[in-house]
C-alpha cells in the first residue's frame, strides 16, 4: 500500500516538475512474451522514469557499482532489479534467463551515464541477449534528463533544476543472430547492429522545428548565467547566444522591410557571425536566403540570380571593396543591391523598442510562424561539371542533417570549431556553422580557406578541437603548420573531394591526427556518410548516417558497384535551373519518387561501409572500356604526392576517348606512371596518353578542382 502511494506521488511530482512528455505507441511494450527495452542513459533519473511511466513492470539491469550507493540502492528497492558486472562474461546469462522466462527487461546498452550529452560506447552484451532469445527489442529515447542535476555532464555544461524531459517509445524490432565463424565475431556484429539501432533511435526522435526555433532551443539548453560565448570572427572575438538571437531578429526585421514573405533573397557575404545572424533572421521572417558563391565570377553569380529569380541582393560595401568585387557585382542585371551598412542605419527607435521591449522577450511571437517543410535556404552547386543549379533546402533537411551528424559524432559545448569553409558551400553552412551553434560548441569563422599559413595559427590560438576541410586545403595546412598547431584537435573531417592518401599520411605522421573522411552532396544538406572514431575504415567514406536509405543501380559498362541513389529527410526539395527559372524541379531517380541520383559509382563493404569508385560523369570510355578519371588521379598522386593533379578526356578517333592529365609536377612523366601502374595491377588504358604541366590547377571556391576549365583546356591541348 505504501509503495503504491509513493509511486503515485512520484509520478505526479515528476510529471509536473519536469513537464514530462511521453510519446510513441506504448502498446508495443505489451505485445510480446519476450521483451527487451533498451534506452540511452542520460541521468540517475532514467530508471525511475521508465519504472514509473512505462506500462510494464520490468526487471532493471544495473551496474553493481550503482548498488554500492545507499541512496540508489533504496530507490532501486522500489522496483525489481538485477545487478551485473559487464566485465563478467557469465553475468548476461542471468539476463538471458529472465528474458526466456517472459520477464520484460530494461537495460542501458551504454553501461554508464553519458558524460557528453551524446551516445557513448554501446556494449555488445545486450545485443547478444536479444539475438540469443529472439526477443522483441523496443528502443526508448530519453531527452532532456542529462541537463538536470541528476546527470553527470561536466561542470561547464549548464544545469537546470527541472529541465523538460521527453520519453519516446519507438517501434519494436529484432536483432538476428549474425552469421560468423566465431562467437567473438558474432558478438561484435550483433553489437554493431545495436549501435546503429541506438543512433537511429536518437535521430528519429529529434524535434521537428525551424532553424530559428532550433537556435532558441540551443540558447535555452546551452546558454548559462555567465553569458557563455558561442561564436566569434576576425572582427568580434565573442558573441553570446543572446547576441546572435538579437542580431537575427534585427537583421531579419530590416531585411523584411525590403522584401515580401516567401521571397528568395540573395546573400553575398563572407564568413562572419553577422552573415549567420542574417541567415537565421531571414528564415525567421520567412524569407529564403540564397547564398551566392562570390568566387564564381559575374557570369556564375548572374546565372544563380536568374535560376532563383532573385530581385534583391544583400551584401556589404566593405566586403566588396576588400574582395575587389565591386565591378562584378555592379555588372549584375535585374537585381537591387542592399548594403548592410545602409540597413543598419535604418534601424530606428521604433525598431529598437520592438527589439528590446518585445522581440527578445518573446522571440517566437515576434516573427511569423514557420513550418519545418518550408524552404530555408538556396545553395548553388559548385558548377564543377556545368552551370550551377539552385538547390532548395528546407528547415527539415538542414536540421535533419545536423541531427544525423550529432547521432554519430559527440560534438558538445566543450568543443571549439574553426570554420574557414565558405557558408555558401553546404559543408561550410551545415557542418561548419549550424552544427556547432546548435550543439553548443564555440564557432570561430574565418573568411578564407586559402590562407594556409594563417589557419594553423588560428587553430593554435583558438584551441580548436574541430576542423573541417577539403583534401586540398588540409594538405596545404599541414605543409605550413607547426607540429603543435593542431595539438587540441579531436575531429578533422574531410569532405567535398576524395581524401588523398598522402594527405592522410602526412597528418598522421606530423600531427598524430587521423583524418575522418566523409561524403555528401549539396542536394543532401550535405552529409550522407562519415567515418567516426567508433566506426572507421580507411579507403571508405564511412557508414551511411541514420535515416539515410540507399540503392545501388547498375551502370552500363561498369562491372563493379553501381550508381548510388539515396533518400532521407535531409534530401533537398528540388532544383532551380537557369533554363527554367523559378520552377522547382523535384529530384528524379530510377529508384523512384523521393530518391536522389548522386551520380557517384559506389559499393558497400561487407561491414556496411561506403566506398566510392568515381563519378559516372568522370569516367572515360577508352577502347570500349570504362576508366575512372579519379583512379588516374590516384595513380598520379601515388607517383607524385606533393603535386596537384587533375584528369580529363578528349575525343580520340581510334580509341573513342583519350585521357589527359594536368599536373603541377614538371618531373611527372608517363614512364613513371606506367611503372607504378604495372606494380599496382592497373591496366594500360588507365595511363594517360598526354601529360600537361601547369603552374597551378584551376580551383573552385570550395577547393575542388575545376573540371569544367580542365575540359575546356583539353579541347585545345
Amino acid at each position: 500500500m505504501l509503495k503504491t502511494l509513493l509511486r503515485s506521488v512520484f509520478k505526479q511530482l515528476i510529471r509536473r516538475l519536469f513537464r514530462l512528455r511521453i510519446e510513441g505507441d506504448l502498446s508495443v511494450l505489451s505485445s510480446s512474451p519476450r521483451l527487451l527495452v533498451v534506452a540511452n542513459h542520460q541521468s540517475f533519473l532514467d530508471g525511475l522514469l521508465m519504472g514509473l511511466f512505462l506500462p510494464i513492470q520490468p526487471v532493471f539491469v544495473v551496474h553493481t557499482t550503482i548498488l554500492a550507493n545507499p541512496l540508489f540502492r533504496w530507490v532501486l528497492s522500489q522496483v525489481e532489479h538485477l545487478g551485473i558486472d559487464p566485465l563478467n562474461p557469465m553475468a548476461l546469462k542471468k539476463v538471458v534467463r529472465l528474458v526466456e522466462e517472459g520477464r520484460p527487461v530494461v537495460i542501458f546498452p551504454e553501461g554508464r551515464i553519458t558524460l557528453t550529452g551524446n551516445l557513448m560506447k554501446i556494449y555488445d552484451g545486450p545485443a547478444m541477449v536479444a539475438a540469443r532469445t529472439g526477443a522483441r527489442v523496443v528502443p526508448v529515447a530519453i531527452h532532456g534528463a542529462a541537463h538536470s542535476y541528476f546527470g553527470r555532464l561536466p561542470p561547464s555544461f549548464p544545469r537546470l533544476f527541472f529541465p523538460p524531459i521527453r520519453l519516446t517509445v519507438c517501434p519494436a524490432t529484432r536483432i538476428p543472430m549474425p552469421e560468423a565463424g566465431s562467437a567473438k565475431v558474432r558478438r561484435h556484429k550483433a553489437g554493431e547492429i545495436l549501435r546503429r539501432l541506438m543512433q537511429e533511435t536518437i535521430y528519429q526522435t529529434r524535434p521537428r522545428t525551424t532553424l530559428f526555433e532550433a537556435l532558441l532551443e540551443a540558447q535555452r539548453v546551452f546558454s548559462s548565467r555567465r553569458r557563455r560565448a558561442v561564436a566569434g570572427d576576425i572582427r568580434v572575438a565573442a558573441y553570446t547566444y543572446r547576441d546572435l538571437v538579437k542580431m537575427a531578429l534585427a537583421l531579419g526585421r530590416l531585411g523584411s522591410k525590403h522584401t515580401v514573405e516567401g521571397e528568395r533573397v540573395g546573400v553575398l557575404l563572407p564568413n562572419l557571425v553577422s552573415t549567420i545572424g542574417l541567415i537565421f533572421g531571414l528564415t525567421a521572417f520567412r524569407r529564403v536566403p540564397a547564398l551566392l558563391n562570390y568566387t564564381a565570377g559575374t557570369e556564375g553569380m548572374q546565372n544563380a540570380c536568374r535560376a532563383a529569380t532573385l530581385q534583391t541582393l544583400i551584401t556589404s560595401r566593405a566586403f566588396l571593396e576588400q574582395s575587389r568585387l565591386q565591378e562584378k557585382v555592379s555588372a549584375l542585371q535585374g537585381v537591387r543591391i542592399l548594403y548592410l551598412e545602409d540597413l543598419r542605419g535604418q534601424l530606428g527607435w521604433r525598431d529598437k523598442l520592438w527589439l528590446m521591449g518585445f522581440a527578445l522577450q518573446k522571440p517566437l511571437c515576434a516573427v511569423p510562424e514557420g513550418r519545418p517543410e518550408d524552404p530555408a535556404v538556396v545553395l548553388f552547386t559548385s558548377g564543377s561539371e556545368g552551370k550551377p543549379k539552385g538547390v532548395v533546402l528546407s528547415h527539415q533537411a538542414l536540421l535533419a542533417n545536423v541531427a544525423q551528424i550529432r547521432a554519430v559524432v559527440d560534438i558538445n559545448l566543450e568543443d571549439r570549431m574553426l570554420n574557414a569553409l565558405p557558408v555558401f558551400h553546404a559543408f561550410g553552412l551545415t557542418g561548419g556553422s549550424l552544427l556547432p551553434i546548435l550543439s553548443g560548441a564555440f564557432l570561430y569563422l574565418y573568411p578564407s580557406p586559402l590562407h594556409y599559413r594563417v589557419i594553423p595559427e588560428l587553430a593554435y590560438d583558438q584551441q580548436s578541437t574541430l576542423l573541417l576541410g577539403t583534401s586540398t586545403f588540409l594538405g596545404n595546412y599541414a605543409r605550413f603548420a607547426h607540429p603543435y598547431d593542431f595539438h587540441r584537435l579531436r575531429y578533422v573531417i574531410a569532405g567535398a573531394e576524395k581524401l588523398a592518401e598522402p594527405v592522410r599520411r602526412l597528418w598522421m605522421e606530423k600531427f598524430g591526427v587521423r583524418i575522418l573522411e566523409g561524403y555528401g552532396a549539396t542536394e543532401t544538406a550535405p552529409v550522407l556518410a562519415v567515418n567516426t572514431p567508433m566506426a572507421c575504415r580507411s579507403g571508405t567514406v564511412g557508414e551511411l548516417l541514420p535515416g539515410v536509405l540507399a540503392q545501388l543501380i547498375p551502370a552500363p559498362g561498369i562491372d563493379k558497384g553501381g550508381i548510388l541513389h539515396v533518400r532521407g529527410d535531409n534530401l533537398m526539395s528540388g532544383y532551380l535551373k537557369v533554363d527554367a527559372p523559378d520552377i522547382l524541379e523535384p529530384p528524379r531517380s530510377e529508384a523512384g519518387d523521393g530518391w536522389y541520383d548522386t551520380g557517384d559509382v559506389a559499393e558497400f563493404t561487407e561491414e556496411g561501409f561506403l566506398r566510392l569508385l568515381g563519378r559516372i560523369k568522370r569516367f572515360a570510355k577508352v577502347a570500349g572500356e570504362m576508366v575512372s578519371l579519379e583512379v588516374v588521379e590516384g595513380l598520379a598522386y601515388a607517383v607524385s604526392p606533393n603535386g596537384q593533379h587533375g584528369a580529363t578526356s578528349q575525343p580520340d578517333r581510334v580509341r573513342g576517348e583519350a585521357i589527359l592529365l594536368f599536373t603541377t609536377d614538371p618531373t611527372l612523366t608517363r614512364d613513371r606512371l606506367q611503372a607504378v601502374a604495372q606494380a599496382g595491377g592497373l591496366p594500360e588504358i588507365a595511363i594517360p596518353r598526354k601529360i600537361h604541366h601547369l603552374p597551378a590547377l584551376p580551383l573552385l571556391g570550395t577547393g575542388k578542382v575545376d573540371h569544367v576549365t580542365l575540359k575546356t583546356l583539353a579541347q585545345t591541348a
